[in-house]
């Protein structure tokens, strides 16, 4: 495309935030205002799940309350942003407003988080969708996240959600990781001593991304670790009628 072609479409069609109405310089950004909000993770964080730790001076492998009462069944994970009012935004935008023009910026940051973990990794494999919920959605966010963030080690179908899962809110831990063992398969490709990465847009409770881990360290991965555009905290800012995890 040439520069004059690209600044005529800007033209008719230019540029909005990712996360709001308002048109921006360049497309895939965000408005002054949303980039103020956005509260990107940046500092010390959970060596497994990424969420935001207090103090400045902190070891590496600390691991967050979470984390230590439930130990997650990955090694390690990254997030790029928190859960908050903005970062719900831009997750929904891309999950439920067909904004897929929103994935490059995206992988943008979810490089500039889990650089190390995305170098690491043999392959980079999507959290999974059941089929009814891919054809109304018609596409899987993690999956569109995880060919941008790694193309050359992306394999969008490494997992497959073989049942559609009932809610699990308010459902005992045992029973909640009973019904996800039961819904994730994997494809034949083999993963005996890969490492490999998980991609996901929200981390909430890890149940999910447990259970695909456990899949593939059952079938010989060396090594699962986690990375997810953006990571619910407590305390963090939302609106009154949100959910923690928008299916």
């Amino acid at each position: 495309m040439t520069v004059a072609l690209r600044k005529l479409i800007d033209l008719i069609y230019p540029p909005r935030c990712i996360a709001c109405p308002a048109e921006t310089e360049l497309a895939g950004g965000l408005c002054s205002d949303c980039w103020s909000g956005t509260e990107f993770i940046s500092g010390p964080v959970c060596a497994q799940c990424g969420a935001p730790v207090d103090g400045a001076d902190k070891p590496d492998d600390l691991r967050c309350d979470d984390c230590t009462r439930h130990p997650p069944d990955w090694h390690r994970g990254r997030a790029a942003l928190v859960y908050s009012a903005i970062g719900r935004r831009i997750v929904l935008q891309l999950k439920h407003g067909d904004r897929l023009d929103v994935v490059p910026a995206l992988a943008t940051w979810l490089r500039r988080a889990g650089g190390d973990l995305i170098e690491r990794a043999d392959i980079v494999a999507p959290v999974p969708l059941h089929w009814s919920r891919l054809v109304k959605r018609r596409y899987n966010q993690s999956a569109e996240l995880a060919r941008a963030v790694a193309p050359d080690k992306a394999v969008p179908t490494l997992l497959r959600r073989t049942r559609a899962t009932p809610s699990l809110d308010g459902r005992p831990r045992g029973e909640r990781r009973e019904i996800l063992d039961a819904a994730i398969g994997l494809s034949p490709h083999p993963v005996a001593g890969k490492t490999v990465l998980l991609i996901d847009d929200v981390l909430t409770t890890g149940a999910t991304l447990s259970a695909c881990a456990r899949a593939l360290t059952e079938a010989g991965a060396a090594e699962v670790n986690v990375l997810t555009l953006a990571r619910v905290v407590r305390d963090a800012p939302m609106p009154i009628s949100s959910k923690a995890q928008e299916d």
